[in-house]
């Protein structure tokens, strides 16, 4: 009966020190019960009990041997930096989009950045990135997400006002299954100076159908919001139901409050610093195309 692997190395353990203390003679009988044991060969059992637990004296260093480590090769990255490179171009063009949307639309986006000459890969590098996965995607543009992110750009300014008759809508109590349903949220065109005015996008997305649709609006004022969501509704191809947005006073105030309860559509808002309860319209904010 064969032993394991642990068992091995607990008989050369147990065997080295009595080995190396023994005379030739009786060497040659301990190492013929040890490779009749184990299954070694002669010159590799021998090996393992003349080295295992033996001290080696480098200075004031001491190197002692162990059966039990195995030096193992390190293997050269699939990944290499061609392929990181190819990887941040493209998600770059994209808009840095999530992992997942990134690797369904590598072929297509792949094939038009080599076909109008934007992107020079090897046929190698190309066959990496069409089989490359979305977590090893997630490693792979860490440090970049890291350098891209941004903190502390909220635009947002609470409307306090009204927020006792608008009711609170969390994302875990969406469960519409008809389109009309809809979440609205800004997003800011400010170029990395959040001072003065600038334009803004007002994005609709319908919870249950996901369809979305855009309007630029001038800036945040509670006029020109009003306008663009009119604007919205206009385009719908479906009858407008119900309008949740966040706590913004471009969305919590008296003609917006009132405009709902006139066309009797309900309107609801999230809770404060809950971007997941907007859910629909956020994962849509850096997608969406602008119309003016």
């Amino acid at each position: 009966m064969r032993l394991t692997m642990k068992e091995r190395q607990s008989l050369v353990r147990v065997t080295a020190d009595r080995y190396r203390k023994a005379g030739k003679k009786e060497k040659g009988q301990i190492l013929d019960e040890f490779i009749q044991a184990t299954g070694y060969n002669r010159s590799y059992g021998s090996l393992l009990l003349s080295k295992h637990g033996l001290k080696l004296h480098i200075g004031k260093t001491i190197l002692i041997g162990d059966n039990r480590k195995r030096a193992r090769e390190k293997r050269a990255p699939v990944y290499d930096d061609r392929v990181k490179a190819a990887l941040k171009q493209i998600w770059l063009v994209l808009d840095c989009i999530c992992s997942k949307r990134l690797k369904a639309a590598l072929p297509t986006v792949l094939s038009a950045l080599q076909e109008h000459g934007e992107i020079h890969i090897s046929a190698a590098t190309r066959e990496k990135l069409l089989k490359i996965s979305a977590a090893t995607i997630d490693r792979l543009l860490k440090p970049e997400r890291q350098k891209q992110q941004l903190k502390g750009r909220s635009g947002t300014k609470p409307g306090t006002l009204l927020k006792h008759q608008i009711p609170i809508r969390t994302f875990s109590e969406w469960n519409e299954n008809r389109p009309g349903f809809v979440e609205i949220d800004l997003v800011s065109h400010d170029g990395g100076n959040a001072s003065g005015d600038f334009c803004q996008s007002l994005n609709l997305t319908d919870v249950c159908t996901g369809w979305t649709i855009t309007r630029g609006v001038q800036n945040k004022a509670q006029v020109w919001v009003f306008e663009g969501l009119q604007n919205l509704r206009g385009r719908l191809p479906f009858k407008l139901l119900g309008i949740d947005s966040d706590n913004g006073s471009e969305f919590i105030n008296a003609p917006l409050l009132t405009y709902c309860q006139r066309e009797e559509l309900t309107f609801t808002r999230s809770r404060p610093h809950r971007k997941n309860d907007n859910c629909y319209v956020e994962q849509k904010n850096y997608t969406g195309s602008e119309e003016w």
